[in-house]
């Protein structure tokens, strides 16, 4: 039997979809990560695999397991985040994720039609699955590899502040950072994020806070003294910075990467009196750079753009950037690179196909800024109807799930010279 087929062999759509519905019904949003971190800890022990879970908080930890090779050589990560976007909570999540809690945004996984929902199911739980199953196959497969494998989840992956309640640096990667830091050198690493084609840069991002000012009002005596509504501005102003945003991107594509410009959240004004206006109204960017781009020539582009909006539209206004993570790059001819894309191309019978409009940002970017050279490659979304933004991270095909457990558990023995 060839080797690929014995993997396909020991793969089991059983042992993957118990595992994925398991680790959905463990809620993780981003500084809760605990419980799921002892869960993969567990897991990872029941295969018979050194594991411990790092705590970073009472409520926040990673998990992390190792299997040493046959020599003190290269050592190899398969690395997933484990927090998820939104909350389990209708009153946390609600109204901004829906006006209802749809099934898919509960932590409550079901199976139908050959495809797991649920919070998370795809991503990243499913990433995160798979590289359980991997660990489990490879343990079956019993190969001695020439060097050490290290199964990292990290906690705080997702882009976002604290939580009411939680640290404000519990998210932005801090939970991958807070792994490296604890642990020896690592000589290459896989991080399983969406995406069906290996990636080997991504985008950084900068969140700039714009406060727009205005006249303190009242709605009977508008027509009685000066009447300056910093809503209104900051409203023209945005649709000046939307329309930017399509140019900058053009401006700024690299041959993998095409960084995107958004506003999400504005706040201004008292919700308990509509009557009156407020001094000022506040919203944030989210504008991502190439790793062919600096942070600060990025600021300058967009702060020059803010005030010559600024002056046409005669307003006043402030800025201040209040978030930072840096864009990263892994040279193609990388060993990690080399492998990944040869397995990529015997799974798929023709030469790669990158990705080339990459706009998204994820804990790959920590892992390079420790100097580790990281492909990035995930699972596909899922085909079903109708599917938006929410259903594509909370639902997954299983027949998803086993390729790439094919994938990286082929990854792991091409990049220690034992495919063959």
């Amino acid at each position: 039997m060839s080797l690929s087929a014995h993997i396909d062999d020991l793969i089991s759509d059983e042992s993957l979809t118990a595992t994925l519905s398991e680790m959905v019904n463990i809620a993780s949003p981003t500084g809760e990560e605990a419980l799921l971190a002892g869960y993969l800890c567990n897991k990872l022990q029941s295969y018979g695999i050194a594991a411990e879970t790092q705590k970073i908080s009472d409520s926040q930890a990673n998990a992390i397991g190792k299997v040493e090779g046959s020599a003190d050589s290269k050592t190899l990560m398969l690395y997933a985040p484990i927090d998820t976007v939104s909350s389990n909570s209708e009153e946390e999540d609600l109204p901004w994720l829906g006006p209802e809690m749809r099934d898919d945004f509960r932590a409550k996984a079901y199976v139908k039609d050959g495809h797991i929902f649920g919070l998370g199911a795809h991503n990243p739980k499913g990433h995160g699955a798979c590289i359980l199953e991997t660990a489990r196959v490879l343990k079956e497969l019993n190969v001695e590899l020439p060097g050490n494998l290290i199964y990292g989840f990290g906690a705080g992956g997702m882009p976002t502040h604290g939580r009411a309640g939680f640290d404000h640096n519990s998210g932005h990667g801090s939970g991958c950072a807070h792994m490296l830091s604890q642990i020896p050198k690592i000589d290459g690493a896989i991080i399983a994020k969406s995406g069906t084609s290996v990636t080997w840069e991504e985008v950084g991002f900068i969140w700039l806070e714009v406060a727009v000012a205005g006249k303190h009002n009242y709605v009977g005596a508008r027509h009685l003294m000066p009447y300056d509504n910093p809503i209104a501005n900051a409203s023209r102003l945005v649709l000046k910075l939307e329309d930017w945003f399509e140019s900058y991107s053009e401006r700024n594509a690299s041959v993998l990467c095409r960084p995107q410009g958004h506003i999400a959240h504005m706040e201004s004004g008292w919700k308990r009196m509509p009557s009156f206006t407020p001094e000022a109204a506040c919203f944030l960017i989210d504008l991502r750079f190439t790793p062919q781009q600096n942070a600060d020539d990025v600021e300058k582009e967009l702060v020059d753009a803010i005030e010559m909006f600024r002056d046409q539209l005669g307003l006043s206004l402030t800025t201040k950037r209040v978030q930072t993570i840096d864009g990263s790059h892994t040279s193609p001819s990388d060993p990690i690179i080399q492998t990944t894309t040869q397995v990529w191309e015997h799974l798929n019978g023709r030469p790669h196909e990158p990705f080339t409009l990459m706009s998204g940002a994820t804990d790959a970017n920590i892992l390079r800024q420790y100097g580790i050279p990281t492909a990035r490659i995930g699972l596909a979304k899922a085909k079903q109807p109708n599917v938006d933004f929410a259903l594509g991270m909370n639902c997954v095909a299983v027949s998803e799930l086993r390729h790439l457990t094919k994938f990286l558990t082929l990854s792991v023995l091409n990049y220690f010279g034992k495919m063959s």
